[in-house]
């Protein structure tokens, strides 16, 4: 507990001056105000203004310029001007060089000026009208008022001005001068108002107007106008009334002839000075805790406040005084806090246990906690002595209070009534409450003279426990009351045994001192920014600290800096490592129990056990808990109570378990267990250090010591080691599995190319590690090495090494399924679907092939991919044609209907594009013929994606332009029968109507384009029965580009000719007669003809005479040749199909000697062999089924 001054009015004069303006009669102070940095004090008195130094009150210099009493002065806020008011009704700016620089007049006297803390706007108020003045501006904006203006104040913001007025009205202005609010005091013109003021607190959630009046009250205000609180009565009429520069004080002074200090609440605090005269104004210093006063009778005078610290603390609560009226309760542990509110000032405070008393001017108020609670902050009151008393310190107990006065004590019981007094020899300096039962707790009183004494509170008689020969300053008791500490005026610590009187140690520069509430032997002390801790009587142990200590609980030290108490949390690690250097033991875990680390348990625990204290080093296990030390003393323990008592083995034991495994083999062979030492060393796989703890003399432990080797190369946890072993020892299945598991790579095929191709199961086994940990290499090496080609061959397919697996499947042909099938479908996986269907195809998974191209044809239909359809429909016939070697009937039915589909969407691609993209690249006639060929082709089925529409509609269009105006009429008329889409509906309407005005037959050149080349008869453009002859039935050859009726007729073999025979029989020179040299052409291995021969007549060629046929018969007749014709024919006249088997040879004879045609060798289509060869250069493949010109056929 601490020796606390109060806070008293302490009058510090620091000057006190008079004057008189003349000799007849001296002049009143009116008022005062102070430079914002508070260097200079502005002085209203008499006709002057007299500017005074603030540090010593040496008058600067004395202003002239009114002609009467000035009774105002005022400091703009930016310290760059100062304004005085006077009864001559002028104003007057004056710089702070101290010169005049503007005047300005009322028509009344001026009886108060602010200036705005914002804008610097200046108010000036006489008693008719206010004032607004800023440097700005040239006039002065003035504003009548009803009645006379006392006094007058700014808000902290600048927005709004209160005006203080002798009818008992204050108003509150904007910065225009409008009155916002007004307020009305209840005794009106009997009760002025004589001074305001505005708190300038920051933290105020709202403005706060102090109003003084001289009806005695004193009254506080909103900015709205709404009153805060009561009234406060005064005994006097105020004359001024100011607030310190954080807004926490009030000072006031008036008839009274004193300035008195009050809380911002208006509760009076005391008496700042008394003087002989009216105090008629008073200022604080900014920032500072100056208060000046100017008298009636001319006197100022200056004061200093000093506040001091009132508070208490007992262990980890510490009660402090706060605005001079609250009581805080701090719990320095939760750092928890409670505020008290008194409402008086507060003049002393106790706290002991669950008590708090705090003394007020009239009255002692005695506080309990709620609850037992170590935690609980709640306070109640408990009893209320109403008694003035005056008392240096206050002690509260359990049921007392002691009042401590000069040389006296006295004890009080809660009723006020006292039981006990005890009179000192001297002077008491220190007190203190050291516990006790209720009731019956001991005091520590340590007096000017060095005597301390120990007080029962109901024993009349003091024990005195040591006498010192210099003055007390801060005393202690240990714990269990064998110690004391005491600091002497000198800063000395001393520490006494209270049983022997012995002086046990001393220290030097300590300020205060306090025992380890939780531990005997442990103190702590301040001093020189210094904290020190000391155990026993090892060195101490000294950190930084500010301020100075005033409890010790624990591992908390209390701290007390400036007005902040704190608690410092302090490990007690270097008092524990002084008991663990002298093996003292227990005295160290005491210290850990307080705080420290873990670390500092640990090495606690550990030096309790190689010290063999098992009891201390168990705990301290316990604390970091740490279960094998605990397992190890749980056994050493149980073995002490079996009777076993050798320590130097209980200590190999601790040793081993340490890691410390030399130390402990040397014990465990001293105290003749080695077979102990063996099996440590052979636990712990330090087989080298076992060998050479057995020596070369044990045979039979060397031999038990390899066993145990390979044992744990088993189970080992170091894998790399046990695998070497293994090899070794010639177990390669162990090795490799070991070796396989940690994915060891290099070790393994080192083992791989070492090992005999004859040993398979290490083989296959690194082989299959190999794929697991994806060596493709390694692995494909290893089967090599096998020969498992089937292996060899899964493993490629695995890891998708494809270029390898085909090239084994050359060599190896039987293993073309194990290979083709994956592969098709991982390329169909990865959408290469055409790639796939190959694959299929090689596989020999002709099913599986089809589907994959039907799936194709179907998605490129849906995607109105046309090109893409015929080419597919095509493969899809190939594939068919190849499965017809086994299912004939059926899949030759398929053959032609795919062929059929896939010229259907190969013609229709180009119609397609024509309707649906702006541009083509046909020409007319090609579009015309093609169109034609499509709608001579579509049965009654047409296929998806095929618009008839479209169809129709490109060819009217070409008719109209070729000049087929019956045809094309004959599209539109077909075209009203379909639906018709409205992006072509206005063109087809369009075309319908304009026909009609075209002459109704088609132009003669199409007409002879379509001679048949048998009969010579005109066909028309369209025709009903297909493409054939409506006369013999002939079927048309059509070019595949340009879909012209080419100059081929088909012609068939007499029964009994093969394939073989037919081509042997074609001469292959020209026969011997009259005619042109014939030129053959050959393209890309495609057959070429070009025919320059040519027959005088129809007899003189054999095949035109096969020809003939009977007219009007409704039967096709197909043509027929023997072997004479065949013979007759030369080899540059036929074109030869050759189909594969199960399908025949397809022969056909060209009639024109100049059209030169080729034939592709894959698809079999005709082409006009200019068109061919251009399409292959821009394709670079046969347009149709799209094989590579450099393909070999």
């Amino acid at each position: 507990h601490y020796k606390i001054k109060t806070w008293k009015d302490k009058e510090r004069n620091l000057f006190r001056t008079r004057f008189d303006a003349l000799p007849t009669f001296f002049c009143s102070v009116y008022d005062i105000a102070f430079k914002p940095d508070g260097s200079q004090i502005i002085i209203a008195a008499g006709l002057r203004v007299l500017v005074y130094d603030a540090a010593d009150g040496a008058i600067i210099h004395p202003l002239k310029g009114h002609k009467d009493i000035v009774y105002c002065v005022a400091y703009a806020k930016d310290g760059k001007r100062f304004a005085s008011g006077s009864a001559d009704k002028s104003i007057i700016i004056w710089t702070s060089k101290l010169e005049g620089i503007l005047k300005y007049t009322h028509n009344d006297s001026i009886q108060c000026v602010a200036y705005n803390p914002v804008t610097h706007q200046l108010a000036s108020c006489s008693s008719g009208d206010f004032g607004l003045w800023s440097p700005e501006q040239k006039s002065v904006n003035k504003h009548k008022v009803s009645s006379k203006i006392t006094c007058c104040g700014w808000t902290n913001d600048g927005q709004y001005l209160a005006l203080g007025m002798m009818n008992g009205v204050v108003s509150i202005r904007n910065k225009n001068g409008e009155e916002k609010v007004k307020i009305e005091r209840p005794g009106g013109s009997s009760s002025p108002i004589w001074s305001i003021a505005w708190n300038p607190s920051k933290d105020e959630h709202n403005d706060i107007l102090a109003v003084a009046d001289w009806g005695q009250k004193l009254s506080f205000y909103q900015l709205s106008g709404k009153q805060i609180g009561k009234d406060r009565t005064l005994t006097y009429d105020p004359c001024c009334i100011s607030y310190f520069s954080k807004g926490e004080y009030i000072v006031m002074g008036g008839s009274d002839k004193q300035a008195s200090l009050y809380t911002k609440d208006g509760v009076r605090l005391g008496t700042i000075g008394e003087q002989n005269a009216w105090v008629w104004t008073c200022r604080v210093k900014p920032d500072s805790n100056f208060v000046v006063l100017g008298c009636q009778d001319g006197t100022i005078a200056c004061y200093q406040l000093i506040f001091s610290t009132v508070h208490g603390l007992y262990k980890d609560r510490y009660a402090y005084r706060d605005s001079m009226t609250d009581v805080i309760v701090q719990h320095l542990i939760t750092e928890q806090k409670v505020r008290i509110k008194c409402r008086e000032l507060v003049k002393k405070i106790a706290i002991y246990r669950n008590r708090l008393a705090i003394q007020l001017p009239e009255k002692i108020l005695i506080y309990e906690l709620y609850s037992d609670d170590s935690a609980d902050m709640h306070y109640r009151i408990k009893e209320k002595i109403s008694r003035k008393f005056e008392c240096n310190l206050l002690v509260v107990c359990s049921q007392h209070i002691i009042l401590c006065q000069e040389k006296r004590l006295q004890c009080l019981s809660f009723t006020s009534v006292r039981e006990k007094e005890w009179v000192m020899e001297s002077l008491i300096r220190y007190i203190k409450v050291i516990g006790g039962p209720p009731g019956r707790e001991g005091l520590l009183v340590g007096l000017k003279n060095g005597a301390i004494l120990k007080i029962f509170v109901d024993n009349p008689f003091p024990i005195t426990l040591l006498k010192l020969s210099t003055s007390v300053r801060c005393l202690d008791m240990s714990a269990s009351r064998n110690k004391l500490a005491v600091v002497d005026e000198h800063n000395t610590l001393l520490v006494y045994d209270i049983n022997s009187k012995e002086l046990l140690f001393q220290e030097p520069n300590a300020n205060s001192v306090a025992w380890n509430t939780q531990c005997e032997d442990m103190l702590c002390f301040s001093g020189n920014g210094y904290l020190n801790i000391k155990a026993s009587n090892f060195p101490v142990h000294q950190q930084k600290m500010q301020g100075f200590m005033v409890g010790y609980n624990g591992s908390k030290i209390f701290c007390l800096h400036a007005y902040s108490m704190s608690a410092v949390e302090v490990p007690q690690s270097a008092p524990m490592y002084q008991y663990l250097e002298r093996k003292m033991f227990k005295e160290a875990y005491q210290i850990a129990c307080l705080g420290v680390t873990d670390s500092d348990w640990r090495d606690l625990a550990t030096e309790a056990l190689e010290g063999l204290d098992f009891d201390t080093a168990k705990k301290a296990f316990i604390r970091i808990r740490d279960l094998r030390y605990l397992e190890l003393i749980n056994s050493i323990e149980e073995r002490k109570k079996r009777g076993e008592n050798d320590n130097e083995l209980f200590l190999a034991d601790v040793y081993a378990y340490q890691g410390k495994f030399h130390e402990a083999a040397k014990l465990y062979k001293r105290t003749g267990h080695e077979s102990r030492a063996l099996s440590m060393y052979t636990d712990l796989r330090m087989f080298d250090y076992a060998k050479e703890f057995v020596g070369a003399t044990d045979p039979k432990s060397s031999r038990i010591l390899m066993t145990k080797q390979a044992d744990w190369a088993k189970s080992s946890k170091e894998p790399r080691a046990a695998a070497e072993m293994y090899l070794s020892a010639g177990e390669h299945l162990k090795a490799i599995d070991i070796i396989g598991e940690h994915g060891w790579a290099d070790m393994l095929i080192d083992i791989a190319r070492k090992l005999d191709k004859a040993e398979r199961e290490p083989l296959a086994k690194c082989a299959l590690h190999f794929k697991r940990l994806k060596h493709h290499g390694y692995a494909s090496e290893t089967y090599s090495k096998m020969g498992d080609l089937k292996a060899l061959v899964h493993l490629h397919v695995e890891t998708r090494h494809w270029e390898e697996a085909f090239s084994l499947v050359e060599k190896h042909p039987q293993f073309k399924n194990d290979v083709f099938v994956p592969y098709a479908q991982w390329l169909a996986e990865n959408d290469r679907f055409e790639e796939a269907q190959k694959a299929f195809h090689k596989a020999g998974l002709q099913n599986e092939a089809v589907k994959v191209l039907e799936q194709l044809t179907h998605n490129a239909v849906v995607e109105n991919r046309f090109n893409d359809a015929g080419y597919y429909y095509w493969m899809l016939s190939m594939q068919c044609l190849d499965i017809a070697r086994e299912q004939k009937d059926e899949m030759l039915k398929k053959f032609e209907r795919f062929q059929h589909l896939a010229e259907l969407y190969h013609v229709y691609r180009s119609i397609q594009r024509y309707t649906d993209e702006p541009f083509s690249s046909h020409m007319p006639e090609t579009l015309f013929n093609i169109c034609r060929f499509l709608l001579n082709n579509l049965t009654k089925d047409i296929p998806p994606g095929i618009s008839k529409v479209n169809t129709l509609y490109a060819l009217a269009k070409q008719s109209r332009k070729l000049g087929a105006f019956k045809l094309a009429r004959y599209c539109y008329e077909k075209l009203q029968e379909l639906h018709i889409p409205s992006r072509f509906q206005e063109c087809i309407e369009l075309g319908s109507l304009t026909i009609r005005s075209k002459p109704f037959h088609d132009s003669e050149d199409l007409i002879e384009s379509m001679m048949c080349y048998r009969c010579s008869t005109n066909n028309p453009l369209l025709n009903s029965l297909g493409s054939v002859c409506i006369n013999c039935r002939q079927p048309f050859i059509y070019s595949a580009s340009s879909y012209e009726v080419l100059p081929l007729v088909q012609f068939y073999l007499e029964e009994g000719i093969g394939d073989e025979e037919a081509l042997s029989l074609i001469d292959l020179e020209v026969p011997d007669r009259d005619q042109k040299e014939a030129q053959s052409q050959h393209l890309d291995e495609s057959q070429s003809l070009k025919l320059n021969d040519g027959f005088d007549d129809a007899d003189e060629d054999p095949f035109t005479a096969k020809m003939s046929f009977e007219q009007g018969g409704s039967n096709f007749v197909p043509v027929k040749v023997s072997r004479s014709v065949l013979r007759s024919m030369s080899r540059r006249d036929v074109l030869i199909k050759r189909w594969p088997r199960p399908l025949k040879w397809e022969y056909f004879r060209s009639l024109l000697p100049d059209v030169s045609i080729t034939m592709c060798p894959t698809c079999f289509k005709m082409f006009h062999s200019e068109d061919y060869e251009l399409l292959v250069l821009q394709h670079n493949c046969c347009p149709y089924c799209r094989r590579p010109i450099d393909e070999p056929n």
